[in-house]
């Protein structure tokens, strides 16, 4: 899919207004979210939803996460136990992803399921993301806004970099704020399954997944264009260092060691480390506990595409 130019809407009543009015003529657009930038579109819609896929070149086979506006609007879509309502109640909205049964009759396009009997919920807590879905009046399917398997965008120039030309605007609401996409939660069978580690933590959730059943799973997602080497305490011939901590680089993803400093950071570092001219990336080690383990979890996909 190509189009003339990215327009960048302001994130004023104007702009949320032409972000409604291309989202209801079928087309996808980029807009904010707390977590990174997500591409929008009608969730209802097939032909609609094909287009986030063009755009994206994304595997037809993953899944994608429907934004709604409230649990009421959720409830419409999936259905809800009570452990999945116990979460809903301590986090949303926010950055989790619930998937839950998809409820029968939901009007959902079987592309946005990538044909599973689950849907992949959330109700975000970003004011512009909201107002958008209250503008719509629509549930909208908004993976990240980038092309398939390349880092996330935490910044409408990033959503620009990958995507200019490709989708028709980008709504700019500056830099997200938590940096790093949604915790994922299977809530089915009585039991919670944690599918993809996020910003939010999830007692009693075990790590189990079945196959493909949630974005961001496959092996080689958030890849840079270069080879990643993970662990560096220094960087080496060729290669431009992600510092971390006590480990200085050419960049850092937080020079006091601040976890939540450097999920902030980690697109929007490895954003500029595949744009510097060295032909390798080296990132330092981060610690594997908190929002540590999905941070490593964004890195080892990274790395895994080269390696």
């Amino acid at each position: 899919m190509t189009v003339p130019d990215t327009r960048v809407l302001g994130c004023d009543p104007a702009g949320i207004a032409e972000a409604a009015a291309l989202i209801a003529a079928g087309q996808p657009v980029g807009v904010p979210t707390e977590t990174v930038y997500g591409l929008a579109a009608d969730a209802l819609e097939g032909e609609a939803v094909a287009r986030i896929y063009a755009a994206k070149g994304r595997p037809s086979f993953n899944p994608l996460i429907v934004h709604v506006p409230d649990l009421a609007t959720a409830e419409a879509i999936g259905i809800f136990d009570e452990l999945a309502r116990g979460l809903v109640e301590a986090h949303w909205p926010g950055p989790l992803t619930l998937v839950v049964p998809l409820r029968p009759g939901a009007t959902i396009a079987s592309l946005v399921t990538a044909g599973l009997s689950t849907v992949a919920l959330r109700v975000p807590a970003h004011p512009v993301m909201q107002a958008l879905l209250r503008a719509t009046a629509r549930p909208l399917a908004a993976p990240s806004a980038n092309a398939s398997g390349r880092i996330s965008p935490t910044r409408a120039e990033h959503v620009l970099a990958s995507l200019g030309g490709r989708i028709p605007a980008v709504i700019n609401g500056g830099p997200t704020q938590r940096g790093i996409e949604s915790t994922i939660v299977a809530a089915t069978g009585g039991e919670l399954r944690l599918l993809r580690p996020g910003p939010i933590s999830v007692p009693g959730a075990i790590s189990a997944a079945r196959g493909i059943e949630a974005p961001g799973q496959l092996a080689t997602h958030y890849a840079p264009a270069k080879p990643v080497r993970l662990e560096a305490s220094r960087a080496e011939a060729g290669e431009w260092l992600i510092g971390f901590g006590p480990v200085a680089g050419d960049a850092t993803l937080s020079v006091s060691g601040d976890l939540v400093e450097a999920a902030a950071n980690l697109f929007a570092a490895l954003h500029a480390a595949d744009a510097e001219s060295p032909p390798k990336i080296a990132v330092a080690p981060v610690p594997e506990q908190g929002l540590g383990i999905a941070i490593n979890d964004r890195l080892r996909r990274a790395a895994a595409d080269h390696g």
